[in-house]
C-alpha cells in the first residue's frame, strides 16, 4: 500500500511539474519573459502559489527547467551513445534521434521565446546554448571521437563533422519552422533529408582502408 501511494504522489508529481512547465511555455510566448509573472503561471498550471515556488522559486529556475526538459526529452533513448564500430548505423540513429527531437514544437517554441527575449535578457541564451544545445553537441562529437580512433571513420576534427552533420538536419526540421508557420514537412521528407546528411558525412568521412600487403614470395 505505502509503495502503491508513493508512485501515486509521483505521478502526480509529475503532472504538476508538466502542467506548470507547459502553462509558462506557453505564456512565455504570448507575453514574453518578462512580462509573465510566477502567479500567473500558477494561475494557468491550476497549482497553488506556493506548490509552483516550492519547485521554482524564480523565473530563471523555471527556464532552465524547461530548457532541460527539453532537450532531454528523448533521454530514455540517448543516454548512450550508438555502439562504435558501424558509421552508417550510428549516425543514422543519432540523425533520426535529432530530427524528432527538434522537430517537436516545444522546441520551436523555445527557440522563439529565447530569440524574442535575447536583447533584454542575454541570460535566457546562455542557458539555452550551456544546458541543451552544448551537450547534446558534445555527445554527437564524442561518438565521432569514438569512431576515429577505432579507425572506423577518418574524422580528424570530430567538433566540426558534428555541427555539420546536426546543422543538415536543423536547417531543415528546426529553422523553417522558426519563420514559416506553415512548415510541416512530411515524416517521409524528413527521413530522407536525414538519410541525406548520413550520405554526406559517410562520403566525407569514411575511413579509407588500404589494401593488405601481398604475401612475399
Amino acid at each position: 500500500m505505502a509503495a502503491e501511494l508513493s508512485a501515486h504522489h509521483r505521478r502526480l508529481a509529475e503532472q504538476k511539474r508538466e502542467a506548470i512547465t507547459t502553462a509558462a511555455t506557453e505564456l512565455f510566448l504570448d507575453r514574453g519573459y518578462d512580462g509573465t509573472s510566477l502567479a500567473r503561471i500558477a494561475e494557468a498550471a491550476g497549482v497553488s502559489k506556493s506548490t509552483l515556488f516550492k519547485r521554482f522559486p524564480t523565473k530563471a529556475a523555471l527556464f532552465e527547467a524547461i530548457v532541460t526538459e527539453s532537450w532531454q526529452r528523448d533521454a530514455g533513448d540517448t543516454a548512450a551513445r550508438p555502439q562504435t564500430g558501424d558509421l552508417r548505423s550510428g549516425l543514422t540513429t543519432i540523425g533520426h534521434r535529432y530530427a524528432d527531437l527538434v522537430g517537436q514544437p516545444g522546441m520551436t517554441a523555445l527557440f522563439r521565446i529565447v530569440i524574442a527575449e535575447l536583447p533584454r535578457f542575454p541570460e535566457l541564451g546562455r542557458m539555452q546554448f550551456q544546458l541543451g544545445k552544448l551537450p547534446y553537441f558534445t555527445s554527437v562529437q564524442r561518438y565521432l571521437e569514438s569512431e576515429h580512433e577505432a579507425g572506423n571513420a577518418d574524422v580528424p576534427d570530430a567538433a566540426s563533422a558534428a555541427n555539420q552533420f546536426l546543422g543538415m538536419i536543423a536547417n531543415y526540421v528546426l529553422w523553417p519552422r522558426m519563420l514559416l508557420t506553415d512548415w510541416n514537412p512530411a515524416a517521409s521528407d524528413i527521413h530522407d533529408a536525414v538519410e541525406q546528411a548520413v550520405q554526406t558525412m559517410l562520403a566525407r568521412y569514411t575511413a579509407t582502408r588500404r589494401p593488405d600487403p601481398k604475401p612475399e614470395r
